[in-house]
């Protein structure tokens, strides 16, 4: 498995015969400085958590592109096949959806989920945690935006994730020790990786005080360059 970072929430997982986009907020991202058709070559799946912008991003025009298979939760996929979207795989929070060669588990997120269009906000359904249930290969469980909470120890003990992506931007999401203490108390973890910070000046700038906050326990904190691969 190989998993690149493209900056925010936004990461490409490379599986045997997936391959997967999250959140793929590129076109607006002001970190991200690749190119869209190359972060998206290939692309077999574009899977959401939530309905926000800086989430959805470039998700139509991949998909249109493409012809990727869009995973997310039924509001999500309603609206953007009204935008173009063919292809869909609609689930909702606790379901799992099988994709292939892997499958995606929804699981709750404490945050929201919408979108403004033409000034009106959409109700997009409730925003998600995605786990990636790869056949070969590790789980991966991208928080989503969100709180902690305490069932987070129920998506660890039905899921087993062993690579978290972890949000630590605070004011959105988590900030850096509030993740930290999500990923060690209910998680055991052999890889994290913390995302959603950086983007914009109004959210965390480095992911420094998440880093601290992880010394000491048994998962390999990775920060990677925007663009840059991790084989795990």
């Amino acid at each position: 498995m190989k998993i690149t970072w493209l900056g925010h929430s936004a990461f490409r997982v490379d599986l045997r015969q997936s391959h997967i986009l999250i959140d793929p907020f590129l076109t607006g991202n002001p970190k991200f400085t690749g190119s869209l058709d190359e972060a998206s070559a290939g692309i077999t799946h574009v899977v959401l958590t939530h309905g926000h912008d800086d989430h959805i991003g470039d998700t139509v025009e991949i998909v249109r592109k493409t012809g990727a298979q869009v995973v997310a939760n039924f509001e999500i996929c309603m609206f953007l096949s009204g935008q173009g979207a063919e292809n869909i795989n609609p689930g909702n929070t606790g379901g799992v959806i099988p994709c292939g060669d892997f499958s995606v588990a929804l699981t709750p997120a404490l945050h929201s989920s919408g979108a403004v269009v033409d000034g009106r906000s959409i109700y997009l359904g409730n925003p998600n945690g995605v786990v990636l249930l790869p056949e070969d290969g590790p789980r991966v469980y991208h928080f989503g935006d969100t709180a902690i909470f305490g069932d987070m120890e129920l998506i660890r003990e039905l899921y087993k994730p062993e690579i978290g992506l972890v949000p630590v931007g605070d004011r959105f999401t988590m900030d850096g020790p509030t993740a930290a203490l999500a990923a060690r108390r209910y998680f055991d973890f052999s890889h994290v990786i913390p995302m959603h910070y950086g983007t914009f000046p109004i959210i965390d700038q480095t992911p420094e005080s998440f880093v601290l906050a992880m010394q000491g326990g048994r998962a390999k904190v990775h920060v990677p360059a925007i663009g840059e691969a991790l084989q795990f």
